[in-house]
Formats: C-alpha cells, sequence, structure tokens
C-alpha cells in the first residue's frame, strides 16, 4: 500500500519542525510505544465503543485521524461505516499502520498520509476528527495543539470531535512513595517512607565521601530541589488521598484555542478528611465523547489503572493538617518554553490559614524514563 507523503515545495512556506518534534516522532516509531497503548484495555475499548456508539454521525461521513498511529482507530471509524479515513501520522510507524489497514482490507477506505499536521494537505473537509492526543497530565507533548490546528482547518462547522471534552482533577496527598504504592499501618510508618523517599536524594550524595573519599556533600540541596521540582509519576492508592478529588480544569476542545493553550489555569478547594500529613498533591485527567455520554476514559487512582498513571507534585516539607482543613489555590499549565513538549505546572495554595505561596515543577522526559 502507497503511503501518501504531503513533503512538497509548499512545506518550505510553513513552520518547519523542531528538533524536539523530531525526537517526539522519532520515539514514536518504536513499535514498543503502541504496544503499551494497545495493552492499555481501558483506553483502547472507550475509544471503540465511543467510535462504534457514534456511528449514526460517522456511517458514510469522512473522518481525520490525527496522530493516527498503528491505525486501529481509523478502523475502529470505518466499522462504523465512515465513507473516507485520512489517517495522519508523522513518525515512522506508518508503515505498519499500512500493514494493519491492508490485512484488514480496508485500503480503499483509509488513506495513510505521512506527514505533521500542520504541513499536510486534505483534498476535503471532514465530518468527524478522531485522535488519542491525550499525554500524562493530560497536557504533555503537547499534542492537543495539532488536534486544534487540524478542527480549525478542515472540519465542518456541523462536525464533531472524538474525543470532545477533556478534565484535569486533583487532590491533596497524605503519602506516596515515588512510583510504588506506600505501605504502612500507622501515619508514622508511612510518613517515613516517603520522608526515606526524598531524603534518598540527600543520603546519596552525603555518602560519597564514606565510598570514595570524595566530598560531595554540596550536591545535596541541589539534589533534592530538583527531585521536588520535577512532576513524578505513580500508582496512587486511593487511601492516600486526604479530600474528595477536585476538577481543576475543564476542556471543550471544540472551542478551545490556540492562545488558549498558552497557559490554562483553574482552582481548587479541598476539604480534607482526617488528621496527617500532607507530602503533595496527586492529579490526573479523564476524557468524554459525544453521543456515549456513559463512555469516558478515567485515569483516576479511584479508576482502574491505564498506563497514563497518576502524577504527583511533592511539596517542599510535609504539612500537617486536621479534619475539615481547607486546602485552596490554583493550578497553571503552560508548555515549556524552550522545550514546547515538556509541560510546567505552577502550583499556588494555601492550607488553613497559611499560604505557602508558589510552586514550579517540569514533566518532562527525565520523569517519564
Amino acid at each position: 500500500m502507497d503511503i501518501a507523503d504531503s513533503s512538497s515545495d509548499v512545506i518550505a512556506k510553513r513552520p518547519k519542525s523542531s528538533r524536539n518534534d523530531d525526537d517526539y516522532f522519532r520515539s514514536y516509531a518504536d513499535l514498543a510505544v503502541h504496544e503499551e497503548m494497545l495493552r492499555d484495555t481501558v483506553r483502547t475499548n472507550a475509544y471503540r465503543i465511543a467510535i462504534l456508539g457514534c456511528c449514526d454521525q460517522i456511517a458514510g461521513k469522512v473522518v481525520a485521524d490525527i496522530g493516527a498511529g498503528t491505525g486501529i482507530l481509523s478502523c475502529f471509524c470505518v466499522q462504523a461505516g465512515a465513507k473516507k479515513v485520512y489517517a495522519i501520522e508523522a513518525s515512522g510507524i506508518v508503515h505498519r499502520a499500512a500493514e494493519v489497514v491492508k490485512s484488514n482490507n480496508m485500503e480503499d477506505k483509509i488513506e495513510i498520509i505521512r506527514g505533521r499536521v500542520e504541513e499536510v494537505e486534505l483534498p476535503e473537509n471532514v465530518d468527524v476528527i478522531v485522535s488519542e492526543w491525550m499525554g500524562y497530565f493530560l497536557l504533555y507533548e503537547s499534542m492537543l495543539g495539532s488536534v486544534i490546528y487540524a478542527r480549525d482547518k478542515w472540519l465542518k462547522d456541523t462536525g464533531i470531535l472524538l474525543p470532545n471534552t477533556a478534565s484535569i482533577y486533583m487532590a491533596p496527598l497524605t503519602c506516596q512513595e515515588y512510583g510504588e504504592e506506600c505501605t504502612g499501618s500507622s501515619n508514622e510508618q508511612t510518613d517515613a517512607v516517603l520522608v526515606d523517599t526524598v531524603e534518598m536524594q540527600v543520603k546519596f550524595w552525603e555518602s560519597m565521601k564514606q565510598s570514595y573519599g570524595v566530598d560531595m556533600s554540596c550536591i545535596a540541596g541541589y539534589a533534592k530541589q530538583n527531585f521536588l521540582s520535577r512532576v513524578h509519576l505513580g500508582t496512587i492508592s486511593p487511601q492516600y488521598l486526604l479530600s474528595h478529588p477536585c476538577k481543576v480544569l475543564e476542556i471543550d476542545i471544540k472551542s478551545i484555542t490556540q492562545t488558549d493553550l498558552n497557559k490554562l489555569t483553574g482552582n481548587f478547594k479541598f476539604q480534607c478528611f482526617g488528621n496527617a500529613n500532607i507530602y503533595g498533591f496527586a492529579g490526573w485527567f479523564s476524557v468524554s465523547f459525544p453521543c456515549m455520554k456513559d463512555v469516558k476514559i478515567s485515569t483516576s487512582p479511584l479508576s482502574h489503572p491505564t498506563h497514563w498513571q497518576q502524577c504527583i507534585l511533592y511539596i517542599e516539607s510535609p504539612t500537617r493538617v486536621e479534619q475539615d482543613t481547607v486546602i485552596e489555590g490554583n493550578a497553571s499549565f503552560m508548555q515549556n518554553k524552550t522545550m514546547g513538549r515538556f509541560l510546567d505546572v505552577s502550583l499556588q495554595y494555601s492550607v488553613g490559614e497559611k499560604n505557602h505561596g508558589i510552586r514550579h515543577f517540569t514533566l518532562d522526559d527525565l520523569c517519564i524514563s
């Protein structure tokens, strides 16, 4: 099967991809990345059910699949009756997608186009845009901007997006060891687990003199701050959430603009369950679909696990709260100015009457590895 490549002389007139983009698309040529996503049954089944459930809006219509990957969403659209699907994918995985399309005898319905969304051309407008654009903490990798670009350029006024809404949630966290569930039968025991996790950053550098005869304790403070300034990924046990979750952001994908993405800010207010130490905040997201209101993907600790896990924002030092203590503030989400695929998060909050100022976090490739 031929793969259409939109590279032409008109691309030179448009913004070229950055090195950050080149690395990003190169990583998605790795089949293991797609295997991880396909193994996520929450993700894949939700898209399948949502697409088939929207068959009245898809049957006989034209679809654009943004970031098509291995092509499975495009195949779902054909199963839902789509007349034509333009599967747009910039990475080398398009060759595997072509094999999938051929194996399913869908070559007459699915046209694979290799290239960045911002650099390709479609011969017609579309009735539906489907995309699995979500990254960690929803906005990591900044793929939503490409969906917005495609929406503004090709989606008909009566068209639909799958998914069509997205939300970010947060909750205070009483104890969560980096990347693992905390264990212990009392606050004292679980507190020690987390303190050890953070203090390991300090103890490692302090141990260099004993291990190798070189004093490197001067680096300990920097190491600790480096740890605290990153967004960490982990699977959080619901028992460590200190309040009901709060919806911090809700995004209408039909109306959000590129300018909006420069900085998204939402407020939160939590009322704590009981006496405990707060060590940070947990964050996650959900997306929902038109036509199928009961179908959504949730990455909540209260839902079935997904490959997105949850995000953890550690605070500088543990803060004690009591039953009904109020924690309130706001969270802002921005593209990293140096590497646009990375995500910067700013957190401003108070616990009771005490203002804890502003904390800044980054979600980058080092957080994922």
